[in-house]
């Protein structure tokens, strides 16, 4: 009876907020799954339930997740695998409701990779994002990974060292993809007290010998890194490229002309790394969802942006990312399911929408490091 009002509720709108798409919140819950996500042995990997269709109430949903290896828990699918679990492992994901009505269903496949995967070489890495990026969190959990035993020796590259980590990477808060593609400031004060103030050029852009701004990070390769060029690229974007669309879910062609617009400039950027830096992986991070409190957004946004309305945002997101990026694997462009590990209740403090704690940023860091192990096992 619950689920019946739910849905009766959904189609005139709940609270006044009518879906992004009527027929979503009408039953479709937008089963979002990634082809691949990857688990390292001795690092914990979830799949959170939430954070996997578009309903305001995944309590109500029963998750039944058909794999080998792993278990279900209340809210999340989970395994710490072994090295003796390396291996691909398909998983079915079947979603229905308390009257085992089946409403929806997707595959994906679960790669649990060697252990000593990477072992005995040197690798450079680069990680790129906003202000989850800036905090230093999750880059310092991929650095400790990576100096765990049967891992390479690694650089992280980059200019910013935040967070009191003293990890290099270059995440700036607030920015887009279009901002890194960019953002050029003849007299930067990155160092300003006063965030308005600041003034930041992104560590991409140089004046080019036309006197005009110029995307080159064959450049900043040379200039910034001494010479380094990464072999592996992760980026990780999307929240301050569509946050703003969440003011009205509603409007699906708007929301989707902000999306087309990010993907525009996410393909400016990664074809200058591409240029840079050609044998590169690149992995491109899924948008990670939001806290699972509305008490995060009032404490952020005072009542001017909603946990559910970006929530229904990042979803469709997610699902368009999956679209977009999901077959480049000849670009050498990759998924990183960041979207999965990321608890939305204990990943995140209760006075904040979309930036986890340190539990969280951890989760993020492990997705990151078991892509990159996959990767390492890869022929290059």
């Amino acid at each position: 009876m619950k689920r019946l009002l739910w849905l009766a509720l959904c189609v005139i709108g709940l609270m006044g907020a009518v879906s992004f798409a009527a027929e979503e919140r009408a039953g479709d819950l937008r089963l979002t799954l990634p082809p691949v996500f990857y688990a390292a042995p001795g690092v914990e990997m979830n799949i959170y339930y939430d954070n996997i269709v578009l309903t305001e109430t995944p309590e109500e949903c029963h998750f039944n997740m058909k794999c080998t290896l792993g278990k279900c828990e209340e809210r999340q699918w989970t395994l710490t695998p072994s090295p003796d679990n390396a291996g691909d492992y398909k998983m079915t994901v079947i979603v229905s409701d308390e009257k085992k009505k089946v409403l929806a269903e997707g595959k994906t496949l679960l790669r649990v990779v060697r252990a000593d995967a990477g072992a005995g070489r040197n690798i450079r890495v680069l990680i790129v994002g906003d202000s989850l990026t800036a905090g230093g969190g999750y880059a310092a959990e991929v650095a400790r990974c990576l100096s765990l035993p049967g891992n390479p020796t690694g650089k992280l590259l980059g200019t910013r060292k935040t967070g009191g980590k003293g990890v290099a990477h270059e995440g700036y808060g607030g920015w887009t993809w279009s901002g890194f593609a960019t953002r050029y400031e003849p007299n930067p004060d990155p160092e300003n007290p006063d965030p308005k103030k600041r003034k930041i050029s992104s560590p991409f852009v140089f004046l080019g010998k036309d006197g005009k701004p110029d995307l080159d990070p064959a450049r900043y390769f040379k200039e910034k890194c001494d010479g380094d060029k990464p072999d592996y690229i992760t980026v990780l974007l999307g929240i301050n490229d569509c946050f703003g669309a969440s003011r009205n879910p509603d409007d699906a062609k708007a929301v989707d002309t902000t999306i087309d617009t990010m993907f525009k400039n996410a393909e400016t950027l990664l074809a200058a790394f591409r240029k840079a830096a050609p044998k590169a992986d690149i992995g491109v991070c899924l948008t990670t969802p939001p806290n699972s409190r509305e008490s995060g957004f009032v404490a952020n946004y005072k009542g001017d942006y909603h946990r559910w309305q970006w929530k229904q945002v990042q979803h469709h997101l997610v699902h368009r990312q999956l679209e977009h990026f999901g077959k480049r694997e000849k670009d050498r462009i990759t998924i990183v399911p960041t979207e999965l590990n990321l608890d939305p209740v204990d990943g995140y403090p209760d006075n904040n929408g979309v930036h986890p704690n340190a539990a969280g940023y951890k989760q993020i860091g492990d997705s990151i490091y078991s892509w990159l192990k996959s990767r390492m096992q890869s022929p290059r």
